[in-house]
């Protein structure tokens, strides 16, 4: 049975469905666009030396929870492991994937609705999302949601998921500069 799909046009920034509304996403800040530059690199980088998987930057899925409508969620950075979506696959199926990342990082603006933050991290552990990143970058905090609960972390810790063998993110340099 095909399930129903909210398609929604691209945008500049992405439009997102989250909480039964389109949203788009805020136009990043500096503090924004840095983290997410870092982040972007630094997965990238582990995910050449691992082969475990696919990142990227900006990257629409079409995440659909159990029982519910497919819909588009756009991460500020996601790990896609071959796990879940096999080397090989046609590159349309790898453009916009029906599914959900493996790994979703999001960095706060601050005009973002913690009711849409929330309501997207609910939808994509739903739809099988080991981890989600929340960055902080007013308070320099990283919480780390997955299916146990959340984890807070906070300068000088690295945190680490099981999701991403291998990989860490030290909160020094992720936060280093910043002033």
């Amino acid at each position: 049975m095909l399930q129903s799909e909210i398609v929604l046009p691209e945008t500049k920034p992405e439009t997102e469905w989250i909480d039964g509304h389109a949203v788009q996403k805020v136009s990043p800040t500096y503090d924004h666009a840095l983290l997410q530059q870092r982040i972007g690199s630094w997965l990238g980088s582990w995910v050449e030396e691992t082969r475990l998987g696919r990142s990227g930057t900006e990257w629409r899925f079409r995440v659909a929870p159990p029982g519910e409508v497919v819909r588009p969620l756009v991460p500020d950075v996601s790990f896609l492991s071959y796990e879940v979506l096999p080397k090989g696959v046609p590159r349309e199926q790898l453009a916009v994937p029906l599914g959900a990342p493996t790994v979703a990082f999001e960095i706060l603006s601050p005009d973002d609705r913690k009711r849409n933050v929330e309501s997207k991290i609910r939808t994509l552990l739903s739809a099988g999302t080991k981890a989600i990143v929340v960055i902080d970058p007013k308070h320099e905090t990283v919480t780390v949601h997955d299916a146990a609960g959340a984890a807070v972390y906070a300068v000088p810790d690295t945190v680490a998921h099981e999701s991403m063998p291998g990989f860490s993110l030290s909160l020094l340099r992720l936060f280093a500069d910043m002033d």
